[in-house]
């Protein structure tokens, strides 16, 4: 008889897992499975951290199951990378992975040949995607529109001379209509600037110094 563990994962606090155990412990029955442990998560399914699904990766190591029963494929992972590169460490320690609304099962050669296609169109949709916004770039470029942010106009001079006058930052700022972060922001690559000059200066003063002439 093979072990089988059962993941569920719902989205908010709000929703129960009820509904996906029944139709899971009904499946596992149904083939004559045991169910050794059920993990769950009551997570989003954009976070990256998952107590559940963690705990369950870790016993799946110490192979303590032999079957992974989810009630669907975004049920388990939070993109399709995610899912495959999950699916691969299962597979790697020998542990079949079945997804019920899906009704797909690793454990024969058309399941893992779904899971291949499934992961090769992905890739396929996110190149397009790559490509689209890369063209999209192209022609703001040669159209003369600008990409990205507009760089902030602001008046540096009169914001270092706010400084020296003794204003503070939030009172530079207010003056300028910029956030204290811009100005704390100018001021520190004006010293930047101020220091690279200095050492700048002093490496001409030493060369200045050794040279033929002044050696004589």
């Amino acid at each position: 008889m093979k072990r089988v563990a059962i993941y569920l994962r719902v989205s908010t606090v709000d929703q129960h897992p009820e509904t996906q155990l029944y139709d899971l412990r009904n499946l596992a029955a149904q083939r004559g499975y045991e169910v050794v442990k059920e993990y769950t998560d009551k997570i989003s399914g954009s976070k990256a951290r998952r107590p559940g699904l963690d705990e369950l990766l870790s016993d799946a190591g110490r192979h303590r199951f032999d079957v992974v029963l989810v009630w669907a494929f975004d049920r388990m992972a939070r993109s399709v990378r995610h899912l495959l590169e999950t699916l691969d460490d299962l597979n790697q320690l020998g542990i079949e992975f079945i997804s019920f609304r899906e009704n797909i099962d690793t454990g024969g050669p058309l399941g893992r040949a779904i899971v291949v296609i499934v992961g090769a169109i992905a890739e396929l949709e996110r190149n397009l995607i790559i490509e689209r916004v890369r063209a999209g770039m192209r022609r703001a470029k040669l159209e003369g529109r600008q990409i990205g942010r507009r760089p902030l106009d602001v008046n540096r001079a009169g914001i270092l001379s706010d400084r020296d006058r003794g204003l503070s930052l939030s009172e530079v700022a207010k003056a300028h209509g910029i956030s204290r972060a811009m100005v704390s922001k100018v001021v520190r690559q004006a010293k930047e600037s101020a220091s690279h000059k200095g050492q700048l200066n002093a490496t001409l003063q030493v060369a200045e110094n050794r040279s033929p002439e002044t050696a004589t």
